[in-house]
């Protein structure tokens, strides 16, 4: 995952810098280009410039060897390729290079032919229009600048009457400059610009891969360990969270459904135990009921003959009393096996906590037990079987009364709303029923047990049935109920049940 993930990223954006960069760098290039051209266009322009200027009056006076000195010195200078004079007829009446001296130029070739376009000399031309750049075989790019020069007054007042006053043009100085020097600068800039393009390629790889390694790879290495470990049947790991970003809401929602599986489990654990309990329970209490009541029945006989023999009254007393109490086990087994399907109607949750109060009102003020109930009023009506959840209230407030005992205490019982999150078009409404006593509390270890068939915190009082059927009530009402308990301060059992009635919701 890590390499896949990782060069896939790298080659998306490494792609995508290289077409950045790439397009940027041609553009940067072609700018710069432009721009050592147009400086070279310059120095040749002030160069013709003062090559006209020096050579003015020398020209005036006819002086041609001075005129050709001026024009060897200048031409021997760093790029400057040749320096030519045309006249107007395009021979070439000075030049750097001897041999080109009284040659004719073709009036079309580059050099020429922005002067004589359509074969008419142009009497002006703009500076812009006097540079052409072109390239001779085996050779570096040449810049040529041509500069016209006009018969001035001071040409044709001269002694020596050169030329006529009516002709405008007398001549073309020519300067031709090798571009080598460019091109070496745009070979330099060219490297400098692929060896940064290089090093931010690289540099943005190796960032995307530590971001990615870092942000993304190392907290989704944990999902992995963390699902690993939950294949394994190890449903409470949790992952930690550190952030709250994307991979923060994966590893929360990972965590989440953990805590639904460990649940699911848990509940399918719970359900089949009981439904091997109550097959158990049914098949135990059919054998042992008929004998037991025999044993009941010449017990408590032989109980009533012994009336004057005491050391044998007491024998049967325990007798009949272990009997009696194997009797209620037996009873609460054919209970627990004959769970009836609940009959579910409208019903107000607060009318059935009344009644459910009002039955143990008596039994619990004999024990110095006090009731508070906290009511919401105006609760929404439920699908629910009335009887067996006031069968489910009765045991849990008889439980609550058993862990006060015989010093006096408080049991609440409370009704609420509450809503929890759930998918759009779902009733997420749930009726929340607590019963709070003031009692002993349950020892942690017991928390997760008290559920189970058969296990009590009570001793020898209790059977170990009634919270199991409490469960299995809530469950075929889709709802869910917990526990908390601290010993020495009591417990609380809390129980939702849905509005519509329809699906279980859990917290």
């Amino acid at each position: 995952m890590s390499s896949k993930i990782s060069y896939k990223l790298i080659a998306a954006v490494g792609g995508v810098a290289i077409i950045i960069i790439g397009v940027f760098a041609y553009l940067l290039l072609r700018a710069h280009q432009r721009q050592l051209i147009a400086e070279l266009e310059r120095s040749a322009h002030q160069l013709s410039e003062t090559v006209k200027s020096s050579t003015k009056y020398d020209m005036l006076l006819n002086q041609r060897e001075s005129v050709h000195r001026i024009i060897n010195t200048i031409g021997t200078q760093d790029g400057i390729d040749k320096v030519r004079i045309f006249n107007k007829e395009g021979a070439i009446i000075f030049s750097t290079d001897s041999l080109d001296v009284g040659k004719m130029v073709d009036k079309k070739a580059e050099a020429c032919y922005a002067c004589h376009a359509a074969d008419q000399a142009l009497e002006r031309l703009p500076i812009a229009e006097r540079t052409r750049i072109f390239k001779a075989e085996a050779q570096p790019q040449t810049l040529g600048i041509i500069n016209p020069i006009y018969n001035e007054p001071s040409c044709w007042q001269a002694d020596c009457h050169a030329h006529e006053a009516q002709q405008k043009m007398l001549g073309v100085l020519d300067i031709t400059m090798s571009l080598a020097e460019v091109e070496r600068g745009m070979r330099a800039s060219t490297m400098r610009l692929l060896l940064f393009a290089l090093i931010a390629i690289a540099s943005i790889s190796l960032i995307i891969y530590l971001l990615v390694e870092i942000i993304v790879l190392k907290p989704l290495s944990h999902v992995v360990a963390a699902t690993q470990r939950v294949a394994t049947g190890e449903l409470s790991y949790r992952i930690p969270i550190k952030n709250r970003d994307e991979i923060g809401a994966l590893a929360q929602s990972f965590n989440e459904m953990t805590h639904q599986l460990a649940e699911t489990q848990r509940q399918l654990y719970q359900s089949e135990k009981l439904a091997s309990v109550g097959r158990l329970a049914a098949g135990v209490a059919h054998e042992i009921n008929n004998p037991l009541t025999g044993v009941l029945t010449y017990s408590s006989f032989l109980l009533k003959r012994a009336e004057d023999k005491p050391e044998i009254k007491d024998d049967l007393e325990v007798i009949v009393r272990e009997t009696k109490r194997c009797r209620e086990i037996v009873k609460g087994l054919l209970d627990f096996a004959r769970q009836s399907p609940a009959e579910k109607n409208r019903v107000t949750i607060n009318e059935v906590i009344d009644r459910s109060v009002q039955i143990l009102a008596n039994q619990l003020a004999k024990h110095k037990v006090q009731i508070e109930k906290q009511l919401q009023p105006d609760l929404p009506m439920i699908e629910a079987d009335a009887n067996q959840l006031q069968q489910v209230l009765v045991n849990l407030i008889m439980n609550a009364s058993d862990a006060i005992g015989e010093n006096g205490g408080t049991i609440t019982v409370a009704s609420a709303l509450a809503t929890n999150g759930a998918p759009s078009g779902k009733d997420a409404r749930q009726i929340q029923l607590q019963v709070r006593d003031t009692g002993c509390g349950i020892p942690a270890e017991n928390l997760s047990k008290i559920f189970e068939p058969f296990f009590s915190t009570k001793g020898q009082k209790g059977n170990g049935l009634g919270l199991a059927i409490v469960w299995g009530i809530i469950e075929k009402h889709n709802g869910r109920i917990a526990v908390h308990s601290k010993v020495g301060e009591g417990t609380t059992f809390t129980i939702l049940l849905p509005v519509n009635g329809e699906a279980k919701i859990v917290d």
